[in-house]
């Protein structure tokens, strides 16, 4: 399962999705199925984590390389450091 395909899942479907992030459902099956799950822009890949919470990072790791790239400031606050994790795998 692509993340693109998680996203949709999550939204409830490719029309509930494209609702949400103001895109035509042909074009998000476009997205599912010609381009493997690659959205293809970082906008788009915004609008997704905004309706679904599937991050930038899982739906384009090569715009978005590290967990946190493209998460708006608060949501970073949230998320675990690189260190936190290591320490509670060694604990």
């Amino acid at each position: 399962m692509t993340a693109l395909d998680k996203a949709i899942k999550i939204a409830g479907g490719i029309r509930p999705l494209g609702r949400a992030i103001g895109a035509w459902p042909s074009q998000i099956h476009k997205w599912a199925n010609e381009y493997n799950g690659r959205v293809p822009t970082g906008e788009r890949v915004r609008q997704i984590y905004i309706a679904t919470g599937v991050t930038p990072h899982e739906l384009r790791p090569d715009l978005y390389p590290n967990p946190t790239d493209g998460l708006p400031a608060g949501d970073k606050a949230n998320t675990p450091n690189t260190q936190e994790l290591i320490h509670e795998n060694q604990a």
